[in-house]
């Protein structure tokens, strides 16, 4: 039997409960997906009281009851979380899964959430560069430390984060510009890509890793469809990804992605996507 196709998906952690959630993950594990990736939002972009699960809290559960696919974020805001909070999340979700994590993590884009909670939501640049500071302490604490850091955003004095990840989660890095790009390029091990910039930018990711003196086979692009942007059962049957998994995963990957994932709301979302593993 041949290889499975390298196709994840996002589980909405909206309007859906706890147990559910893991059944779903489950059942993707089992048809054969890759990975399974959560949204890292507090309320929704809609209603604001339509329940919303956490999504480290739900990764975790996922990497207990599963055995082998990735879980991760898709993506992490930085500007929720101080970064020693989420290297020790990270650290240990990925001791969790038994080195199955991938943190995904980008500046945010919900300003209704941030004011909701009280969170700073300043302008893009302020974001970046608060993203570009929290990915460089990242890397510090998963050394274990000690960790002196002094940026603009972040400040570490002699701190500690045992027991470090063994090995360090992957991050990719969500960006839809081209300071988002060079971000990715220059810190990232590899992109987290939404389909409606990747066909744009992709050339100037390829461009900024040169720049950067680093290599594009040691990246990792993860190409995104769905979001928050659709969501009809129609669009996702309908889609390329379901419909000629293998070939339109080839056409991907000739376009510069090494991976696809698709977002799902429903069981009946679900139910597609374990009938699509047929075409496989």
């Amino acid at each position: 039997m041949s290889e499975a196709p390298r196709i994840g998906v996002v589980l909405s952690t909206l309007g859906v409960e706890a147990g559910e959630w893991l059944e779903r993950a489950r059942r993707l594990e089992a048809a054969g997906y890759a990975s399974v990736f959560a949204w890292d939002h507090f309320v929704s972009r809609g209603e604001k009281t339509t329940p919303v699960l956490e999504s480290w809290t739900m990764l975790s559960a996922a990497a207990a009851t599963t055995e082998r696919v990735a879980v991760g974020t898709f993506v992490a805001n930085v500007m929720n979380r101080h970064p020693a909070v989420l290297a020790r999340m990270s650290s240990t979700l990925q001791a969790v899964s038994g080195g199955r994590h991938v943190l995904g993590v980008g500046i945010g884009g919900h300003p209704a959430e941030h004011e909701a909670y009280g969170i700073d939501f300043p302008e893009p640049a302020v974001r970046a560069a608060r993203l570009r500071e929290t990915i460089q302490a990242l890397r510090l604490l998963w050394t274990g430390g000690p960790v002196t850091f002094a940026g603009e955003h972040v400040r570490l004095t002699e701190a500690y984060a045992f027991a470090p990840p063994d090995p360090p989660p992957p991050i990719l890095v969500g960006a839809g510009s081209p300071a988002g790009i060079r971000i990715a390029a220059n810190l990232g091990d590899g992109w987290a890509a939404e389909s409606d910039v990747f066909f744009d930018l992709e050339p100037r990711y390829r461009e900024a890793l040169e720049a950067a003196g680093r290599r594009r086979e040691q990246q990792r692009v993860v190409l995104s469809f769905g979001a928050w942007r659709h969501k009809t059962a129609a669009w996702l049957a309908e889609h390329p990804l379901v419909t000629s998994p293998r070939d339109e995963l080839a056409r991907l990957r000739a376009l510069g992605a090494d991976e696809a994932i698709l977002t799902v709301r429903t069981t009946a979302d679900v139910d597609s996507l374990v009938a699509a593993t047929d075409r496989w």
